[in-house]
């Protein structure tokens, strides 16, 4: 079955009506809150903070009513490993990571190949939030306002040839700012990928904000991909190349781990991971787990892109 170039609506419980993002943004403001993002692996450990119900003010709900995790969640604990391991670290380590100026290279099997400042993208694509849940691989997940667009956008201005099946991306290599690159452990630059009817889905997002402001760098800055249904580590972050190729491009973790990490990623609480179970998850600010959702709760928008396909085989 061909899925080329097949985008299912997102419904429009997961879009902030505008004037209620903008009431919120002006509370956000006052309350002294500063933007922030979510970690590499797209996942993070156990927090002290409460949930996004600490402030005094609006909250915001996914679809399932589920409220946002605050910006003290989102930030303060990251998945970074260009940076670091420590989660705790990556923070105060990427602080000064040179966001500006910086492009995008958009190539391979398009027809109009070009390399894209990130002004350029701002001014041509409208940014819009988008409340989305985060499931890490490691069973942790968040709830996050994101701000951005979305890739079939970019995708469809490059124009796909009828050969290109597969989106590769590839993150920035700079081991004198990213410290974790100096690591021989892993095959650097980070690398991930897409098949092609997965990344013009409307779902699929390239965010450069949080919360109404913009990305931090322990958070993916200035630019990077969001992926809700699958687990975290396939939303790579500060993307500088995307590329269109007709074969599936090989990624940094199927490379190190591929009876660990597969190239799909799916959520599936039915697919545990060899050292641990996905059939449930914590929430950070939770003191309970909750069961996992099948595509981490988007089945209704993604299920379709794999009805020919064994999830449990194709992991």
């Amino acid at each position: 079955m061909s899925h080329r170039f097949k985008s299912v609506p997102v419904r429009s419980s997961e879009i902030t009506p505008k004037e209620v993002y903008l009431s919120r943004r002006d509370f956000i403001k006052a309350a002294g809150v500063v933007a922030g993002s979510m970690a590499l692996a797209a996942c993070a450990p156990e927090s002290s903070a409460t949930p996004a119900a600490q402030f005094n003010g609006p909250v915001l709900n996914d679809e399932l009513g589920d409220p946002t995790n605050t910006f003290e969640e989102i930030t303060n604990y990251n998945n970074y490993y260009e940076f670091t391991t420590n989660k705790e670290a990556v923070a105060p380590m990427a602080k000064d990571f040179t966001t500006t100026p910086w492009t995008i290279e958009v190539s391979g099997m398009v027809s109009k190949p070009k390399t894209f400042g990130l002004e350029d993208l701002l001014s041509m694509f409208p940014q819009e939030e988008r409340i989305q849940r985060l499931r890490c691989v490691e069973a942790w997940c968040l709830e996050i306002p994101w701000n951005g667009f979305t890739l079939a956008s970019l995708l469809k201005a490059v124009e796909p040839t009828s050969n290109a099946k597969y989106v590769r991306f590839e993150t920035i290599y700079r081991p004198e700012e990213m410290k974790g690159q100096s690591s021989p452990f892993y095959p650097w630059p980070y690398q991930e990928g897409l098949r092609l009817d997965e990344a013009m889905n409307d779902l699929t997002l390239l965010a450069t904000g949080i919360y109404g402001e913009t990305i931090l760098p322990q958070n993916g800055a200035p630019i990077r991909l969001v992926v809700p249904w699958k687990y975290g580590f396939k939303s790579i972050k500060s993307i500088v190349k995307i590329e269109l190729t007709d074969k599936e491009p090989t990624t940094l973790w199927s490379t190190i781990a591929p009876n660990e990490y597969g190239f799909y990623a799916n959520v599936n609480p039915t697919v545990d991971h060899p050292r641990w179970s996905q059939a449930s998850e914590r929430r950070i600010g939770e003191l309970t787990r909750r069961e996992t959702l099948m595509f981490n709760g988007y089945g209704e928008q993604v299920a379709d892109l794999y009805a020919d396909m064994d999830l449990n085989l194709n992991y």
